[in-house]
């Protein structure tokens, strides 16, 4: 049986919350952050473990009253509202909800018993497997449930958007501690004042290693200082300080024992629970999250996780697809929503849809360009000008409705004007994307794959993506020769200026996209904006016979003819409205 993946969820969501751009809000405007973090995490698990056994761990209490009987202080500086006796912000409490909706509807067991904290749960589950159990959880004090014979490791995030597995093998080096027990005994003489645990003041953690190092236990320790022992690293000073908090190590270390025998009434033989698409689709509704969402059930698709839903395959990957070998280029989000790992995407409901690739045009033969496969493909990055503009996000989404997505640190620092378009940060950007040298490369690859097939890639303003490309590649891959690995292109952008060239108002893929009504779920996010430019070429050839008529050659040699006379047609009313020195680029696909 695969791993059991014990998901500390609390823990995550925070880390979530404080990383990802508030910016990100659902149709009411409220912030889901957090939810895509979460989503995004949970979705790479399931594809680094090859495993859909996941369990989310929930506090019920967190601060039980079985805790800060032993020490009242316990966790007591965290409190924010003093009469609801919480910690969370209103502006996340608002999104556990949401996440809740979307884990169940996923079949993620959602695992919280009354009085107790996630981690008693996780550690009562940990004790209960009879297969290798991974904890997800930034906190240390989870360290202590390593368990070489049971097979329980933790991972934990780092920075960089990598992931660090910790088993009893690596507590030596990196902690100075042989196993579990003797890492919570450790963080009781360290303390943590976050949590109002004062450890023994002066002794940190290095220290703490050395003591237990010398005398085995924290008991010994303890023994060693009263009778006066002033060898192993206990100084004078240091085995007073130790006799003085005596009694409040004692209290530490049971308040940081997690309970092993908590009632959370989840058969862990049967999890994964199976999932329903629809009802995972239908709690993301309204919600901005669908990246993210279609980003977890490609995950749990490719892991065998099963769905109810008719229809549904986890046998629908391409070269290139997801892997379980650890967090990459494909598996860094957080969307998610990050940004968004490598993702398995499902047609929106009730998007707009023109002609597919199967049926071609209505009312009469077919273009080949109609009848190739369609993909869409978009770039969100640092700047509006493609000398200079690096790669953020990218996506690749075909007429299967698969996605592929990336997150690159773009290798500068984000401006704030581009932030605020696409919701990506810096630092969300260097702590979990990938380098941006593989993911251009990655990228050619794509490009390369799609050309030999015979495919039509599809964008709106695709001069700009793909400028953006030539110049990254340049960058960072000299050796290829981007011009050459282009497939058919088809620019939304060209083609409706073609058609309909005294429409008024803007040609934004968002004002074209209403033009088509075409559903936008999410402007602005690389793979909903691919998909929208992919609806709006449909929209467009089944407009326009003169359009879905031509082969894949000529829809190329027309797009160019005609963006060179639009470009023309610009030049020359900018040059009449008095900027005389006014140069329009009519150069297509790209400069």
């Amino acid at each position: 049986m695969k791993p059991l993946v014990l998901l500390d969820t609390p823990a995550l969501y925070y880390r979530a919350f404080y990383s990802v751009p508030d910016s990100i809000v659902n149709d009411d405007g409220q912030p889901v952050n957090a939810v895509r973090g979460v989503l995004d995490t949970v979705a790479q698990m399931i594809r680094r473990f090859d495993s859909a056994r996941v369990v989310a761990t929930m506090d019920a209490d967190w601060r039980p009253a079985f805790r800060t009987a032993i020490m009242p202080e316990y966790k007591a500086a965290r409190v924010k509202d003093e009469d609801a006796g919480t910690e969370i912000p209103p502006e996340l409490a608002g999104q556990l909800p949401i996440l809740n909706r979307v884990l169940a509807a996923a079949g993620i067991p959602i695992a919280e018993v009354a009085g107790t904290e996630a981690d008693d749960v996780i550690a009562t589950m940990a004790a209960e497997s009879t297969t290798p159990v991974i904890i997800v959880s930034p906190d240390r004090d989870l360290l202590a449930l390593i368990d070489a014979d049971t097979d329980v490791s933790v991972l934990r995030p780092r920075k960089g958007g990598e992931w660090e597995s910790v088993t009893q093998a690596d507590l030596p080096s990196a902690y100075g501690v042989p196993d579990g027990p003797r890492y919570r005994e450790l963080a009781a003489l360290r303390g943590d004042p976050s949590d109002g645990l004062p450890g023994a003041p002066g002794i940190g953690e290095k220290t703490a290693a050395t003591l237990l190092a010398n005398f085995g236990s924290l008991e010994s320790i303890i023994k060693a200082a009263k009778a006066g022992v002033k060898t192993g690293g206990l100084s004078p000073k240091r085995a007073a300080t130790i006799i003085d908090v005596e009694d409040t190590l004692y209290k530490t270390l049971e308040v940081m024992r997690c309970l092993t025998d908590v009632d959370h009434r989840v058969d862990l033989s049967a999890v994964p629970n199976r999932f329903d698409r629809a009802s995972v689709l239908a709690a993301a509704e309204g919600q901005n999250i669908r990246r993210s969402v279609d980003n977890l059930i490609g995950a749990l698709e490719s892991a065998g996780g099963g769905s109810e839903t008719a229809g549904s395959s986890a046998d629908n990957s391409h070269p290139g697809e997801s892997r379980a070998d650890g967090p990459g280029i494909n598996d860094a989000r957080a969307e998610q929503d990050g940004t968004p790992p490598l993702a398995q995407s499902s047609t929106a409901p009730g998007s707009a849809r023109g002609p597919s690739s199967e049926t071609g045009r209505s009312g009469g033969a077919a273009g080949t360009w109609v009848q190739s496969r369609l993909v869409g493909f978009d770039l969100e990055t640092t700047g509006v000008d493609p000398a200079t503009a690096r790669i953020v996000t990218a996506a690749f989404v075909d007429s299967a409705t698969q996605t592929r997505t990336w997150l690159a640190d773009p290798g500068i620092d984000i401006p704030e004007s581009a932030r605020a378009v696409h919701g990506i940060t810096t630092e969300y950007a260097q702590a979990n994307g990938a380098p941006a040298a593989a993911v251009v490369t990655e990228l050619c690859d794509e490009f390369a794959a799609l050309k030999d097939e015979g495919a039509v890639v599809v964008g709106h303003n695709v001069v700009y993506d793909l400028s953006v490309m030539a110049a990254e590649v340049a960058r960072h891959r000299p050796d290829i020769d981007f011009a050459s690995i282009i497939p058919t292109i088809v620019d939304t952008f060209v083609l409706d200026k073609h058609i309909d060239p005294y429409r008024r108002g803007k040609r934004t893929l968002v004002d074209t996209a209403k033009t088509y009504r075409v559903d936008l779920l999410d402007a602005h996010d690389a793979a909903a904006d691919a998909l929208a430019a992919l609806d709006i070429s449909r929209a467009l050839a089944e407009k326009s016979t003169e359009i879905a008529g031509l082969s894949n050659g000529e829809i190329m040699s027309a797009q160019a003819e005609w963006k060179r006379s639009q470009a023309a047609g610009l030049q020359a009313w900018l040059r009449k409205k008095g900027n005389a020195e006014a140069v329009v680029d009519g150069s297509w696909p790209m400069p």
